[in-house]
């Protein structure tokens, strides 16, 4: 019986998070800092539009910092020797609470704005234009330094998410003054916020399925597992493939691990080592731990999971 792995690349180069740490700063930074602007506004205007999209900032900074934070812990060396997997996981856990965040903001900024329907409060639109217009250029480029990490890290894809949904709330709180100008009727402050909830909770639902994804160990998106088997199968000296199982660890580094039954005669290393090159150069697998087996060798058909 014959057993190998191939390992992933080391923290600094391989960790998809970790790269994009900076930039995660420079959009904390910015957010944060626009957070304080348009709360103060929000109340000195009375737009729950205003308010609703500071509510949203404050997710923000909060999500923000928690992608930051995760960054920093999913590199950090384990002293322990009790976490074999590291603390990638940590960056999982973040965008969690990014979706958890963003649930509840819209959540609360919808059921706010159903209660103001009838009796919507007169509201500056001045401000609501002037802040919209500086919220959205900080937005727009939070989303540029964040744009590319979005493609790798699912921790700085939520972040992202938050950013692009503020660049919505921008826009509408923009609309929403334009409008009030033009009919006089305040009501449409009311209305742009619940649309900008609704927005923000479409968006968490979206990013909430990966994340649970990624925590049940499903099959990484795009990868078939009957795919993958039938494609270790079709490697030269391999007669069975079973107990198969493909998962995230976090964004960038899938992984493997299955029992291949080999040929008789078969040389058993030339399949391992086959097999795991095909992992790596089809599906981008770095980490698959693989246990070949002789065809006579007994003793897996009893496991019940």
């Amino acid at each position: 019986m014959g057993a190998g792995h191939s390992h992933g690349p080391t923290p600094v180069v391989g960790h998809a998070g970790g790269r994009y740490r900076t930039r995660l700063a420079g959009a904390f930074g910015l957010t944060a800092t626009f957070f304080l602007v348009e709360l103060v506004a929000g109340f000195l205007s009375g737009s729950l539009a205003l308010i609703s999209d500071a509510g949203h900032m404050a997710a923000d900074v909060v999500a923000l910092g928690a992608a930051l934070v995760a960054t920093r812990i999913a590199t950090r060396p384990d002293t322990t020797g009790r976490r074999t997997y590291g603390s990638y996981r940590a960056e999982v856990f973040a965008s969690g609470l990014t979706v958890l965040i963003m649930l509840g903001v819209g959540a609360y900024v919808l059921l706010e704005a159903v209660s103001r329907v009838d009796e919507a409060p007169e509201v500056t639109s001045g401000t609501m234009l002037v802040v919209g217009l500086i919220g959205l250029v900080i937005n727009i480029v939070s989303m540029l330094l964040l744009r590319g990490g979005s493609k790798e890290s699912l921790n700085v894809k939520g972040a992202y998410f938050e950013v692009v949904a503020d660049a919505a709330g921008s826009v509408g709180v923009m609309v929403a003054g334009v409008l009030i100008m033009a009919t006089g009727q305040p009501v449409w402050d009311v209305v742009v916020a619940a649309l900008i909830a609704v927005f923000v909770i479409v968006r968490a639902i979206s990013l909430g399925r990966q994340v649970l994804g990624v925590l049940g160990q499903h099959a990484p998106a795009g990868m078939d597992p009957e795919a993958v088997a039938s494609l270790l199968g079709d490697v030269p000296g391999v007669a069975d493939v079973h107990d198969l199982h493909l998962w995230t660890l976090t964004s960038g580094m899938n992984v493997a691990t299955a029992h291949l039954v080999a040929t008789p005669g078969a040389d058993q290393h030339a399949v391992l080592g086959a097999s795991r090159d095909v992992l790596r150069d089809t599906y981008g697998i770095e980490h698959a731990t693989l246990q070949v087996e002789p065809a006579d060798h007994g003793g897996c058909n009893d496991l019940t999971w």
